[in-house]
């Protein structure tokens, strides 16, 4: 009983004691040694110097504190002071009674402690703007008085939201700028007292859920800005009618904007931009008089402008920018007379632009309607807009001149009126816009000279007048533009040399004068720009020398000097230039060698073209492992072709043509299998084979290897290159033999792609088909074929030789049955044969009289195969060309006839030949040759009546080689001339016959 009577006893004590614990830990001194410790663990803060254990009677006197009647800490606000540590050594079990948490705008990093739910007096807590990370803890809701909740700007993830509480009280939510995914929040859905939600700047995604609309009917602010929402916004988002600002930018929204959005009428900003939307801008917005901002630039809407848009007579910004619109800006705009920005670029609005516009809108500061379809006349009116600091009208099709009013535009700061129809000069008052900083007319057709009064610009940043008509030189006060960065002059016609002053111009960063014609002594016309990035200068008339001081302007990318008159050599100082990636300099008179120290470049383009540069191309290029365009060609450069090139693996463009390169074309170039563009290597004097390896260049477009001295086959294996175009190829002029290989690319390239190679056979245009065991059984009726003409000719030699041997003897042993041949009265008007003679030619009008072009190699070209043996006796076009005529055995006889009559081939008689296109074959003015001088030497000069009968068998194996197959006669000709019983007597001594005399022959 005593023990019983004791326990409540007992429990009191206990209830006492755990109230003393409670006073202990909330007590000043737990609270002020929580706080020296966390700060003990962040960096040195100033802002801190307060908080010290010499100081605890003092501790509501400490920087960021806020103490009760109690003498306890009941807020703690240290914003801005750049804190810089965690929260992990922050004790928050003396805090309880703290209702107000601020640590926004400092340093702080790592995850948000789960005891902060513990403080569950906390109505105002904020983290923004600092680095913390991890996920958002769901003990925050918790915090059930909290009305304030800010995470924003920081690096915080996505927690599992179902363990999160509806929090009654809050009104102010913002997680805005973290990485946030998934879907909306689901517990927000359920905080109706929200009046302010910010989740921009985070990946949410899905579509947004209906309760949005029905359960935050308290929101006055929606920011959804920078996520991946999708799909149509919901019609229940008129039930939000306390929304003053709705921000939905920059997520994949898309539908049509709501027709009734004008019911909204407390609305005052909508940002819709950067969407999906389509469709047409509803007409009812002009219900919203209180709106002030209206974004809905970046979408797809493809209506007009409603007329409806010029009631919101409270718009000082709208943007439409980036959509499809069309027709003409309606006149109800002229009512915006708040209107400070205007952004209407990148439609299709037309029509000329009112005046009345113009002269309503004097609060614009940025007037924007770049990429249009305006015409007509800029508007005098321009000038009315005084505090104008931004006007872009490019990209339109204005006409006339550029007002001079706009020198009233005393603020601006850029103008932008290229690529319209502007014609004039620059008007003279543009020149006296001292805040201008930037300038672009260029695409326009101003003509004019640049006056002096470009001095008053000292603002001036950038200026670009390119693609005009503007003349004259640059003025010298051009150096009081100290500030300037950018100048682009390109494509005009000024003149002159570049004014020295020039040099002061330190600031420059871009520079672009080709396209003129610029003169003078371009050796020192540039000082040292450190900042200088972009330089052309190509397409002038520039003189002088390449300064070894460009090598100073350390940040130069892009050094261009092509097609100038620029002489000397190329100073090796340009190795200097580490960020150097394009070197352009072709079509000078440079001289020398390549210097190899550009070898420790980091080049993407080397054109060195069109010079006089000599000697070998220096291996160290081969270093140039980023480079993407190489052209040495048209140069004077000897040696072989470096193997270190297969370094530069990213190349896309080789060219080294017409050069004196020797030796073998390295089979290491095949391994630059990035090469696409070209790969040429014509017209030097490279021999041997041509590598297999180069058909490892399977994305080549262009291949040109002609005009030098290679043998052997083009690789079989080239069938792989199949990026490679038919028009695109060239391997003539070479030593090549063999087969082709047989893909359409070689099939179909023309003909001149293999002229020169008298090996080369193939299923191509000027090529004979090549010879295999296959097609000879296959086709064996066709190599029957194309024996016919030899066997044909021997036949007719025979005659030929046996007629020729009979008159020899005749005329050495028989010479009184020489004499007893009829003649008429001595006037040689002719000569009748003897029997034998005529029975002779007889026979060799009936062998030829059914020889038709059936018997002509060629005539199935589907079934030919290779002709031994019938090179140099083939009709030219039949040879180059393949083309068929029915005189290519007519050739074919000629050549055969002439080889008897000469002893030997007559190839050197015939390239002495100049073939014309009439019907005659007539000889150089050099070749005047004797024909005693071509007959075979081996036998006695023919006399008498053998000599005519030499010279007309001549004057027929002419005839028959003419180059022109209309010029040739028939074969039936041919027989019925050499069978004739009549024939014409020489006029002229034998010995001084000419083989041109006997060209004339007519069918």
């Amino acid at each position: 009983m005593a023990k019983l009577l004791k326990s409540p006893l007992l429990l009191l004590h206990i209830f006492l004691l755990s109230l003393l614990s409670l006073k202990t830990i909330a007590s000043p001194a737990t609270q002020a040694g929580a706080l020296i410790k966390w700060k003990n663990s962040l960096l040195p803060s100033s802002f801190l110097s307060s908080w010290s254990s010499t100081n605890l009677t003092n501790l509501c006197k400490w920087n960021g504190l806020v103490c009760d009647s109690t003498g306890t800490v009941s807020e703690i606000v240290i914003s801005g002071a750049n804190l810089n540590g965690t929260l992990a050594q922050f004790n928050f079990t003396p805090f309880l009674n703290v209702t107000r948490f601020d640590f926004s705008n400092n340093l702080l990093r790592g995850p948000i402690p789960s005891e902060i739910g513990q403080l569950t007096r906390l109505e105002y807590v904020s983290f923004y703007n600092n680095y913390l990370n991890g996920t958002i803890p769901y003990q925050f809701s918790n915090l059930q008085k909290v009305w304030y909740l800010d995470l924003g700007s920081n690096y915080l993830v996505t927690p599992d939201w179902s363990k999160f509480l509806s929090m009654p009280l809050l009104t102010r939510l913002s997680f805005a700028y973290n990485y946030l995914t998934s879907g909306f929040p689901g517990f927000i859905l359920y905080c109706q007292n929200l009046t302010y939600l910010d989740l921009a700047q985070n990946q949410l995604n899905g579509t947004l859920p209906e309760m949005v609309f029905t359960n935050l009917d308290k929101l006055e602010y929606l920011n959804l800005t920078d996520n991946q929402f999708q799909g149509p916004v919901s019609p229940n988002i008129t039930k939000l009618f306390k929304l003053i600002d709705l921000r939905l930018g920059r997520n994949k929204f898309s539908g049509q904007i709501l027709e009734d959005i004008g019911s909204m009428s407390n609305l005052q900003i909508i940002e819709m931009y950067n969407n999906s939307f389509e469709g047409k801008i509803p007409s009812s917005i002009g219900q919203l008089k209180q709106l002030s901002k209206f974004y809905l630039d970046w979408n797809a809407l493809n209506s007009t402008i409603p007329s409806e848009l010029g009631h919101c007579t409270n718009l000082t910004y709208l943007a439409l920018a980036s959509n499809s619109l069309t027709g003409e800006l309606p006149m109800s705009l002229t009512n915006l007379i708040k209107i400070t920005e205007l952004g209407l670029s990148v439609n299709n609005l037309s029509g000329e632009i009112s005046p009345y516009f113009f002269s309503n809108w004097t609060e614009l500061i940025s007037l924007q309607l770049q990429s249009n379809l305006f015409t007509g006349k800029i508007p005098l009116e321009i000038g009315m807009l005084t505090k104008l600091v931004l006007v872009l009208l490019y990209n339109n099709t204005f006409t006339g001149s550029i007002p001079s009013e706009v020198g009233n535009l005393k603020d601006l700061t850029e103008l932008d009126l290229s690529n319209n129809h502007l014609s004039g000069p620059i008007p003279l008052a543009l020149w006296n816009l001292t805040n201008l900083q930037t300038l672009q007319l260029f695409l326009n057709n101003l003509t004019g000279t640049i006056p002096p009064a470009i001095g008053n610009m000292t603002s001036l940043q950038g200026i670009d007048l390119s693609a005009n008509q503007l003349y004259g030189e640059l003025p010298n006060t051009i150096s009081r533009l100290r500030n300037l960065q950018n100048i682009s002059l390109h494509t005009n016609n000024f003149a002159g040399p570049l004014p020295e002053c020039l040099r002061n111009c330190s600031l420059l960063q871009r520079v672009r004068f080709d396209g003129n014609n610029f003169n003078g002594n371009i050796t020192n016309a540039f000082g040292v720009h450190p900042n200088l990035y972009f330089i052309s200068l190509n397409d002038n008339q520039f003189i002088g020398k390449i300064s070894p001081q460009w090598a100073k302007c350390e940040s130069l990318t892009t050094l261009e000097m092509g097609r100038n008159r620029i002489s000397g050599e190329i100073p090796a100082e340009l190795m200097n230039l580490t960020q150097l990636h394009s070197l352009i300099l072709d079509s000078n008179e440079l001289s020398g060698k390549i210097p190899s120290e550009l070898g420790n470049l980091s080049l993407y383009k080397l054109n060195l073209c069109k010079n006089h540069l000599t000697g070998e191309i220096p291996q160290r290029l081969g270093s140039l492992d980023q480079l993407q365009e190489l052209d040495l060609s048209e140069n004077k450069l000897t040696g072989n072709i470096p193997k270190e090139l297969e370094n530069c693996d990213r190349l896309l463009s080789l060219d080294l043509s017409n050069n004196n390169l020797s030796g073998e074309i390295p089979s290491e170039l095949g391994n630059l299998i990035a090469l696409s563009v070209l790969l040429d290597l014509s017209s030097n004097s490279l021999s041997g084979m041509i590598p297999s390896n180069l058909a490892k260049l399977t994305r080549l477009e262009s291949l040109n290897i002609s005009h030098n001295q290679l043998s052997g086959e083009i690789p079989a294996s080239f069938i792989s290159m199949a990026s490679l175009i038919s028009t695109s190829i060239d391997f003539s002029d070479n030593k090549l033999t063999g087969q082709i290989p047989t893909s359409k690319v070689f099939e179909e390239a023309p003909a001149n792609a293999y002229i020169g190679n008298s090996g080369l056979c193939g299923n191509a245009t000027g090529l004979s088909t090549c010879y295999t065991d296959s097609t000879k059984k296959k086709h064996s009726n066709t190599v029957l074929i194309a024996v016919l003409i030899p066997v044909c000719g021997v036949l007719l030699l025979a005659i030929i030789v046996a007629v020729l041997i009979i008159f020899y003897r005749k005329a050495k042993f028989h010479d009184e049955e020489s004499r007893s041949i009829g003649e008429t009265d001595g006037n040689c008007d002719s000569l009748i044969w003897e029997r034998e003679s005529k029975f002779t030619f007889g026979d060799l009008v009936k062998a030829t009289e059914d020889f038709n072009e059936k018997y002509c190699v060629g005539k199935d070209t589907s079934n030919w195969t290779t002709i031994a043996g019938s090179y140099g006796y083939m009709a030219p076009e039949l040879a180059l060309t393949m083309r068929l005529t029915d005189k290519c055995d007519v050739y074919s006889f000629g050549v055969v006839a002439l080889e008897v009559i000469m002893g030997r081939h007559p190839r050197e008689l015939l390239s002495s030949l100049t073939f014309k296109p009439s019907t005659a074959t007539s000889i150089s003015d050099s070749a005047e040759i004797l024909l005693k001088d071509v007959l075979d030497q081996r036998l006695p000069p023919p006399t008498g009546h053998i000599a005519e009968k030499v010279v007309f068998v001549v004057t027929i194996a002419l005839a028959c080689v003419r180059d022109s197959p209309e010029a040739r006669p028939t074969m039936r000709f041919v027989a019925q001339e050499l069978s004739a019983q009549i024939q014409a007597c020489l006029s002229d001594q034998f010995d001084m016959i000419t083989i041109s005399k006997l060209t004339g022959l007519q069918k």
